[in-house]
Protein backbone atom coordinates (compact mmCIF):
# COMPACT_ATOMS: atom_id res chain seq x y z
CA UNK A 1 0.00 0.00 0.00
CA UNK A 2 1.42 3.65 -0.86
CA UNK A 3 2.16 5.90 1.49
CA UNK A 4 -0.08 9.02 1.09
CA UNK A 5 1.80 12.09 0.72
CA UNK A 6 1.31 14.95 2.83
CA UNK A 7 -0.84 17.49 1.27
CA UNK A 8 -1.67 21.06 2.19
CA UNK A 9 -4.10 23.13 1.18
CA UNK A 10 -3.34 27.08 1.17
CA UNK A 11 -5.70 29.53 0.12
CA UNK A 12 -4.06 33.23 0.06
CA UNK A 13 -3.57 35.88 -2.10
CA UNK A 14 -1.00 35.50 -5.46
CA UNK A 15 2.56 37.49 -4.99
CA UNK A 16 3.89 38.80 -8.37
CA UNK A 17 7.26 38.48 -6.52
CA UNK A 18 7.13 35.18 -5.43
CA UNK A 19 8.28 36.25 -1.96
CA UNK A 20 5.14 35.82 0.06
CA UNK A 21 1.45 34.40 -0.57
CA UNK A 22 0.97 31.55 -2.72
CA UNK A 23 4.44 31.38 -4.10
CA UNK A 24 5.91 31.09 -0.49
CA UNK A 25 3.59 28.72 0.75
CA UNK A 26 4.52 25.89 -2.45
CA UNK A 27 8.40 26.57 -2.21
CA UNK A 28 7.89 26.06 1.68
CA UNK A 29 5.78 22.90 1.24
CA UNK A 30 8.20 21.76 -1.45
CA UNK A 31 11.08 22.07 0.80
CA UNK A 32 9.62 19.98 3.44
CA UNK A 33 8.55 17.43 1.90
CA UNK A 34 5.21 18.19 0.90
CA UNK A 35 2.50 18.86 -1.87
CA UNK A 36 0.49 22.13 -1.82
CA UNK A 37 -2.35 22.69 -3.80
CA UNK A 38 -3.75 26.74 -3.77
CA UNK A 39 -6.37 28.24 -3.75
CA UNK A 40 -5.78 32.27 -4.84
CA UNK A 41 -8.15 34.95 -2.92
CA UNK A 42 -6.46 37.77 -4.46
CA UNK A 43 -3.86 39.13 -7.03
CA UNK A 44 -1.45 41.35 -6.44
CA UNK A 45 0.57 43.22 -8.52
CA UNK A 46 4.23 43.78 -6.02
CA UNK A 47 7.93 43.99 -5.90
CA UNK A 48 10.60 44.11 -3.21
CA UNK A 49 9.32 47.85 -2.76
CA UNK A 50 5.87 47.33 -2.37
CA UNK A 51 2.45 46.20 -3.56
CA UNK A 52 0.72 48.73 -6.28
CA UNK A 53 -2.21 47.17 -6.93
CA UNK A 54 -4.53 44.21 -5.61
CA UNK A 55 -7.45 42.55 -7.55
CA UNK A 56 -9.45 40.52 -5.49
CA UNK A 57 -11.02 37.37 -6.81
CA UNK A 58 -14.94 37.10 -6.75
CA UNK A 59 -16.91 34.69 -4.69
CA UNK A 60 -17.77 32.14 -7.18
CA UNK A 61 -14.11 31.92 -8.29
CA UNK A 62 -12.85 31.20 -5.21
CA UNK A 63 -15.53 28.73 -4.29
CA UNK A 64 -15.49 27.00 -7.67
CA UNK A 65 -11.89 26.73 -7.09
CA UNK A 66 -11.99 25.02 -3.55
CA UNK A 67 -14.47 22.79 -5.01
CA UNK A 68 -12.48 21.47 -7.72
CA UNK A 69 -9.73 20.92 -5.66
CA UNK A 70 -11.64 18.99 -2.50
CA UNK A 71 -13.36 16.93 -4.90
CA UNK A 72 -9.81 15.57 -6.04
CA UNK A 73 -7.97 15.68 -2.39
CA UNK A 74 -8.15 15.52 1.16
CA UNK A 75 -5.57 17.63 2.81
CA UNK A 76 -3.87 17.24 5.90
CA UNK A 77 -4.27 20.92 6.89
CA UNK A 78 -5.81 23.66 5.50
CA UNK A 79 -3.47 27.01 6.07
CA UNK A 80 -5.46 30.59 5.47
CA UNK A 81 -3.24 33.88 4.53
CA UNK A 82 -4.48 36.78 2.74
CA UNK A 83 -8.61 37.24 2.47
CA UNK A 84 -8.82 40.53 0.71
CA UNK A 85 -12.31 41.87 1.41
CA UNK A 86 -15.36 40.89 3.38
CA UNK A 87 -17.45 39.16 0.58
CA UNK A 88 -14.10 36.47 0.83
CA UNK A 89 -13.80 36.17 4.67
CA UNK A 90 -17.93 35.93 5.09
CA UNK A 91 -18.19 32.95 1.97
CA UNK A 92 -14.99 31.37 2.71
CA UNK A 93 -15.97 31.08 6.82
CA UNK A 94 -18.91 29.62 5.70
CA UNK A 95 -17.29 26.86 3.52
CA UNK A 96 -14.99 26.08 6.11
CA UNK A 97 -17.46 25.83 8.82
CA UNK A 98 -19.67 23.68 6.55
CA UNK A 99 -16.58 21.26 4.97
CA UNK A 100 -14.67 20.72 8.38
CA UNK A 101 -17.57 19.75 10.30
CA UNK A 102 -17.44 16.40 7.69
CA UNK A 103 -13.90 16.11 7.53
CA UNK A 104 -11.50 16.72 10.73
CA UNK A 105 -9.02 19.13 9.24
CA UNK A 106 -6.65 21.47 11.18
CA UNK A 107 -7.06 25.32 9.99
CA UNK A 108 -3.76 27.41 10.71
CA UNK A 109 -4.47 31.16 10.04
CA UNK A 110 -2.01 33.76 9.28
CA UNK A 111 -3.70 36.73 10.11
CA UNK A 112 -2.24 38.69 6.84
CA UNK A 113 -3.51 42.35 7.51
CA UNK A 114 -1.09 44.34 5.82
CA UNK A 115 2.10 43.86 3.45
CA UNK A 116 5.79 44.70 5.35
CA UNK A 117 5.84 48.02 3.14
CA UNK A 118 2.37 49.35 4.78
CA UNK A 119 -0.03 48.05 1.87
CA UNK A 120 -3.67 47.48 3.00
CA UNK A 121 -4.34 43.93 2.25
CA UNK A 122 -7.61 43.28 4.10
CA UNK A 123 -10.18 45.25 3.89
CA UNK A 124 -12.99 43.54 6.17
CA UNK A 125 -14.28 44.96 9.73
CA UNK A 126 -11.76 42.79 12.08
CA UNK A 127 -14.15 42.06 13.91
CA UNK A 128 -15.83 40.41 11.48
CA UNK A 129 -12.86 38.87 10.63
CA UNK A 130 -12.06 37.16 14.21
CA UNK A 131 -15.96 36.32 14.67
CA UNK A 132 -16.11 34.55 10.95
CA UNK A 133 -12.55 33.30 10.48
CA UNK A 134 -9.92 33.46 13.82
CA UNK A 135 -12.55 31.80 16.10
CA UNK A 136 -12.70 28.50 13.96
CA UNK A 137 -8.72 28.22 13.74
CA UNK A 138 -6.88 25.83 15.33
CA UNK A 139 -3.77 28.25 15.20
CA UNK A 140 -3.11 31.78 14.67
CA UNK A 141 -0.01 32.95 13.89
CA UNK A 142 -0.29 37.29 14.18
CA UNK A 143 2.60 39.57 14.40
CA UNK A 144 3.11 42.46 16.77
CA UNK A 145 1.57 44.73 14.53
CA UNK A 146 -1.53 42.29 13.63
CA UNK A 147 -2.50 42.24 17.34
CA UNK A 148 -2.14 45.34 18.32
CA UNK A 149 -4.74 45.99 15.27
CA UNK A 150 -6.95 42.62 15.89
CA UNK A 151 -7.47 44.35 19.64
CA UNK A 152 -7.29 47.75 19.22
CA UNK A 153 -4.25 48.03 21.65
CA UNK A 154 -0.97 49.65 21.65
CA UNK A 155 1.81 47.16 20.87
CA UNK A 156 3.79 45.17 22.64
CA UNK A 157 6.38 46.30 24.21
CA UNK A 158 8.36 43.18 25.04
CA UNK A 159 7.44 39.61 26.87
CA UNK A 160 5.45 40.43 29.31
CA UNK A 161 3.15 42.00 26.70
CA UNK A 162 2.90 39.86 24.42
CA UNK A 163 2.04 36.91 26.71
CA UNK A 164 -1.33 39.51 27.85
CA UNK A 165 -2.41 39.84 24.23
CA UNK A 166 -1.28 36.52 23.29
CA UNK A 167 -3.99 35.33 25.77
CA UNK A 168 -6.07 38.41 24.56
CA UNK A 169 -6.21 36.64 21.21
CA UNK A 170 -7.16 33.26 22.12
CA UNK A 171 -10.24 35.26 23.66
CA UNK A 172 -11.42 35.64 19.92
CA UNK A 173 -12.06 31.36 19.72
CA UNK A 174 -9.14 30.31 18.34
CA UNK A 175 -7.88 27.24 19.83
CA UNK A 176 -4.19 28.06 19.96
CA UNK A 177 -2.53 31.56 19.26
CA UNK A 178 1.50 32.34 18.34
CA UNK A 179 2.46 36.01 18.39
CA UNK A 180 5.34 36.62 16.52
CA UNK A 181 7.96 39.16 18.50
CA UNK A 182 10.13 39.21 15.81
CA UNK A 183 9.72 43.25 15.21
CA UNK A 184 10.76 43.65 19.27
CA UNK A 185 14.20 45.05 19.68
CA UNK A 186 15.87 42.27 21.25
CA UNK A 187 18.72 39.82 20.73
CA UNK A 188 17.06 37.14 20.86
CA UNK A 189 13.55 36.37 17.91
CA UNK A 190 10.89 35.83 20.91
CA UNK A 191 7.47 33.99 19.51
CA UNK A 192 4.55 33.43 22.62
CA UNK A 193 2.32 30.21 22.54
CA UNK A 194 -0.84 29.94 24.39
CA UNK A 195 -3.79 27.16 23.55
CA UNK A 196 -6.78 26.24 25.18
CA UNK A 197 -5.18 23.21 26.49
CA UNK A 198 -1.79 24.76 27.32
CA UNK A 199 -3.10 27.94 28.43
CA UNK A 200 0.28 29.19 30.22
CA UNK A 201 2.55 31.26 27.78
CA UNK A 202 5.11 29.23 26.55
CA UNK A 203 8.16 31.53 24.71
CA UNK A 204 10.28 30.13 21.47
CA UNK A 205 13.19 31.83 21.77
CA UNK A 206 16.09 31.78 18.84
CA UNK A 207 19.15 34.28 18.05
CA UNK A 208 17.65 36.83 15.52
CA UNK A 209 19.10 36.47 11.98
CA UNK A 210 20.89 39.34 10.29
CA UNK A 211 19.80 39.61 6.74
CA UNK A 212 18.51 42.17 4.45
CA UNK A 213 16.25 39.78 2.95
CA UNK A 214 12.96 38.68 4.83
CA UNK A 215 10.14 39.11 2.45
CA UNK A 216 7.59 36.39 3.10
CA UNK A 217 8.77 35.46 6.33
CA UNK A 218 5.19 35.07 7.81
CA UNK A 219 3.53 33.12 5.07
CA UNK A 220 6.68 31.13 4.90
CA UNK A 221 6.35 30.02 9.30
CA UNK A 222 2.57 29.35 9.03
CA UNK A 223 3.20 27.10 6.42
CA UNK A 224 6.35 25.27 7.48
CA UNK A 225 4.46 24.64 10.71
CA UNK A 226 1.36 23.31 8.55
CA UNK A 227 3.88 20.53 6.96
CA UNK A 228 5.16 19.59 9.96
CA UNK A 229 1.45 19.04 11.57
CA UNK A 230 0.63 17.80 7.89
CA UNK A 231 3.75 15.16 8.71
CA UNK A 232 1.97 13.83 12.02
CA UNK A 233 3.61 16.62 14.29
CA UNK A 234 2.01 17.69 17.70
CA UNK A 235 1.59 21.81 17.34
CA UNK A 236 4.45 22.77 20.02
CA UNK A 237 6.85 20.44 18.37
CA UNK A 238 6.04 21.61 14.90
CA UNK A 239 6.41 25.50 15.75
CA UNK A 240 9.57 24.26 17.27
CA UNK A 241 10.87 22.68 13.89
CA UNK A 242 9.06 25.58 11.60
CA UNK A 243 11.34 28.16 13.17
CA UNK A 244 14.40 26.72 13.20
CA UNK A 245 13.79 26.10 9.05
CA UNK A 246 12.51 29.56 8.93
CA UNK A 247 16.30 30.76 10.78
CA UNK A 248 17.95 28.28 8.09
CA UNK A 249 16.15 30.08 5.34
CA UNK A 250 16.50 33.36 6.61
CA UNK A 251 20.46 32.66 7.25
CA UNK A 252 20.05 31.31 3.49
CA UNK A 253 18.43 34.51 2.23
CA UNK A 254 21.09 36.99 1.10
CA UNK A 255 23.40 34.34 -0.61
CA UNK A 256 20.11 34.63 -3.34
CA UNK A 257 21.53 38.48 -4.68
CA UNK A 258 18.06 39.03 -6.54
CA UNK A 259 17.27 42.60 -4.72
CA UNK A 260 19.77 44.80 -2.80
CA UNK A 261 17.01 44.20 0.12
CA UNK A 262 13.56 42.91 1.31
CA UNK A 263 14.25 40.23 -0.77
CA UNK A 264 12.44 36.61 -0.50
CA UNK A 265 14.06 33.95 2.07
CA UNK A 266 15.71 30.86 0.52
CA UNK A 267 13.41 28.17 0.98
CA UNK A 268 15.40 25.41 -0.40
CA UNK A 269 19.01 26.75 2.04
CA UNK A 270 19.56 23.23 2.70
CA UNK A 271 18.61 21.29 -0.16
CA UNK A 272 21.73 19.92 -1.09
CA UNK A 273 22.07 18.80 2.55
CA UNK A 274 18.89 16.60 2.50
CA UNK A 275 19.82 14.89 -1.13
Amino acid sequence: MLQRHPLILTIAGSDSFAGAGLQADIKTAAALNCYCCTVVTAITAQNSRGVSAVWPVSLQQLLGQLEQVLADITPSVIKLGMLANPEIVTGLASFLRDYRARVDVPLIVDTVLRSTTGANLLSANLTDYSAQILSQASLITPNLAEASALLGCDLAGGEAEMATQAQALLATGAAAVLLKGGHLESANASDCFVSNAYPKPLFFRQPRVDTRNSHGTGCTLATAISAYIAQGEDLITAIGLAKTYVSGALAGADSLNIVPENGPLNHFFDALERE
